[in-house]
């Protein structure tokens, strides 16, 4: 994995003569994590600049979230991009309305986890059960440092037997455990997805994806566009499929100005 600004000559080039796909993550992405997801709220200059990207032709913009559609769509509140929450298993966007199907059973073991977590975790500070619609999420970065791994061994207690029986799957995040369907379904399926989508709809151009994301979740998108576009990692270099990475949230802001000012004819190299 390379430092993203030590390569900018050759990703000029390779971003220069495409249309551009720019998928981002949320949170660790855009902005900062937050101990209390409802704080992450995106800047008014990373707003901005968002806002720019998607008024710009030869670039097509979307945000692929673990949170619920709903929520992601009020945190960016900007019209003519994808949304894309749940990681991936409903989307929203011009020419684009998707929502996958979960069988009744699969909603009931959903709704029993969810109770069961709420009822357990109310009396211990810090805990944020999180309703997703699709999944329900355990944020524990509120809690105590002493108290994290008793928090993990009860929502394991709870959500062993559904595990144990393919009834959900669970995808670990930074301080976060969230708790989907048992169907194979994730940021990469969903990314591979728009981008053949975005092929369709744009004809002959040339479409490159960018993906841009800090956690757990994001390595399926990484893995499955590995060979077809630019796929960097928010945060300390280490073990991760995306070709590139930068340090922080700052610096997806410094890249995302660089994606726009190049597609804008600003020539660097």
């Amino acid at each position: 994995m390379r430092y993203l600004f030590s390569n900018l000559s050759e990703i000029e080039k390779i971003i220069s003569n495409s249309t551009i796909f720019l998928l981002l993550d949320y949170d660790g992405t855009l902005t900062r994590i937050r101990k209390a997801p409802e704080k992450a709220l995106i800047n008014p200059r990373t707003k901005n600049l968002l806002n720019d990207i998607s008024k710009n032709g030869k670039i097509k913009l979307a945000v692929i979230s673990g949170r619920a559609l709903p929520d992601i769509k009020s945190k960016i509140s900007l019209s003519n991009i994808i949304y894309s929450g749940n990681h991936g298993l409903e989307i929203s966007g011009p020419k684009i309305k998707f929502k996958m199907f979960v069988p009744k059973e699969s909603r009931k073991t959903i709704g029993d986890v969810r109770r069961q977590l709420k009822r357990k975790f109310s009396s211990i500070n810090g805990v944020i059960i999180e309703d997703k619609g699709f999944g329900v999420a355990l944020h524990f970065r509120q809690v105590y440092k002493r108290q994290i791994p008793s928090v993990k061994a009860i929502f394991n207690r709870i959500t062993g037997p559904y595990l144990s029986g393919n009834k959900i799957m669970i995808k670990p995040g930074k301080m976060v455990f969230d708790v989907r369907p048992a169907i194979s379904w994730d940021k990469g399926k969903a990314v591979l997805m728009l981008l053949k989508l975005k092929k369709r709809l744009c004809g002959k151009k040339t479409i490159l994806p960018v993906y841009i994301g800090d956690d757990k979740t994001d390595e399926d998108a990484f893995s499955a566009l590995k060979s077809k576009g630019i796929t960097v990692f928010v945060g300390k270099k280490k073990k991760t499929n995306a070709k590139y990475y930068l340090n922080n949230t700052g610096e997806v802001l410094k890249f995302l100005r660089f994606i726009l000012d190049v597609k804008k004819g600003k020539l660097y190299a």
